[in-house]
């Protein structure tokens, strides 16, 4: 098979190391160490830090297989509380990228294939009209079972994982699947989740561990995190969102706002869709800072990672599968991951995503210099992100506590990749 992958070019001794700041009592500025051929990111990450004002973030970029910048800075709650190189933050549907890698893994182990039905290892799927839906179908969103708002009485189910295995069993696609796609922005997780837990036998959280987590020895990559470590946890800043009171009045009001003027100009997409897949009944009253959320396993939603963790798994994909001895997955397996399957507008967000299996594409300003041709990731709300780079073996990863934005990040992250990309072309 031909590769799409560059070489691995290797970097000529240790990257020099630039200290932005030691010890500082500003918690606005910035921590860490940076090769100077990154310098620009540097700048563009301390203007994220909010200042006055809580909140932070940690950035890390791997650009040949070498760390080239890891950074944090900001607080990690509103009592002024220092970001630590340790800490951690809730990084939402930067989550799915995570849990779809380690499903690729488990093909490249022959446990399952893409091709085949869900039901074939989880059987009671099978029920509605969904014998024939395949794992390919599900991580390309193709699977028709978006529609969260039917499916519970209430958002605090989603940290019951056998209530809402048992809601997926029970329901009905609907469209047709495999005829056009929807995003699952909730439903995903559980989904491939599922699939995980049924073909090892394990816990999801163990098989995260053990094909992820521990190979590459990384620092902070919870799906479901740990009574241990909750004290890492950064506290989310969502201002007028926090809790979500009152927000998704105001988010379905300003979908509304948006789908009539969709329809004016004739554009052809229903936010309505996307209400049914991101807001169901009692969004308000769960408590996204709450213990007990970042607790549950929640593959599509409640990551709780660093930025270090994030970007030395996508850094393993963006070299072919392999880093630093450590091969991770088949150059031929993620081939078969990163191949685009889908290229029109989504029935939920309106434009298209490009949907790979698991990942979309990498969002970044302009198609020459900073555009992304050959890559993956996933964003998040909030935010975050993290992606790979195959042509460049670059990757990115961003986590931070402050901010809404949308379901697929802001201009924060779409920025930060831009900058980055034009370093490393640069190089």
């Amino acid at each position: 098979m031909a590769s799409f992958f560059s070489s691995d070019e290797a970097l000529v001794g240790a990257a020099p190391v630039l200290h932005l700041a030691s010890g500082a009592s500003n918690p606005s500025l910035v921590e860490g160490y940076i090769h100077p051929d990154f310098w620009s990111v540097a700048r563009l990450f301390k203007s994220l830090i909010p200042s006055p004002g809580p909140g932070g973030a940690a950035l890390c970029i791997y650009h040949r297989g070498r760390k080239v910048v890891d950074l944090w800075g900001g607080t990690v709650d509103s009592t002024g509380a220092r970001w630590n190189t340790d800490t951690a933050s809730i990084s939402y549907s930067t989550t799915k990228g995570v849990a779809s890698t380690l499903l690729h893994i488990l093909v490249d182990k022959g446990l399952l294939d893409y091709d085949e039905p869900v039901a074939r290892h989880w059987p009671e799927f099978a029920y509605g009209g969904k014998e024939k839906i395949t794992v390919r179908q599900v991580m390309c969103h193709e699977a028709g079972l978006y529609d969260i708002g039917s499916m519970v009485d209430h958002a605090r189910r989603m940290l019951d994982w056998e209530y809402m295995v048992r809601a997926l069993e029970a329901a009905y696609p609907i469209h047709e699947p495999g005829k056009t796609h929807g995003y699952h922005g909730l439903t995903y997780g559980y989904l491939v989740g599922e699939i995980i837990q049924r073909v090892t036998g394990k816990k999801f959280a163990q098989v995260l561990e053990e094909e992820i987590s521990k190979p590459l020895a990384l620092d902070g990559l919870f799906i479901g995190l740990p009574a241990a470590e909750a004290h890492r946890k950064a506290t989310l800043q969502l201002g007028g969102l926090q809790g979500h009171q009152g927000g998704a009045a105001r988010t379905r009001a300003y979908l509304a706002g948006i789908n009539r003027w969709l329809q004016l100009v004739g554009v052809p997409v229903d936010l309505r869709e996307a209400e049914r897949a991101l807001i169901p009944h009692g969004i308000d009253e769960v408590d996204f800072n709450s213990p007990e959320f970042a607790a549950a396993c929640i593959p599509s939603a409640n990551g709780v990672f660093t930025a270090r963790s994030l970007a030395t798994l996508y850094a393993t994909l963006a070299g072919g599968g392999e880093m630093g001895g450590v091969r991770l997955i088949s150059e031929k397996t993620l081939h078969r991951a990163s191949t685009v399957q889908n290229r029109t507008v989504d029935r939920v967000v309106p434009f298209p995503m490009q949907w790979r299996l698991g990942y979309h594409r990498p969002f970044t300003m302009g198609l020459g210099s900073g555009g992304i041709r050959h890559g993956i990731g996933h964003f998040g709300f909030g935010g975050s992100g993290a992606w790979a780079d195959f042509d460049r073996n670059l990757a990115v990863a961003l986590t931070l506590n402050s901010g809404v934005g949308t379901p697929f990040g802001d201009l924060r992250i779409v920025r930060i990749g831009t900058a980055a990309t034009r370093c490393a072309d640069r190089r």
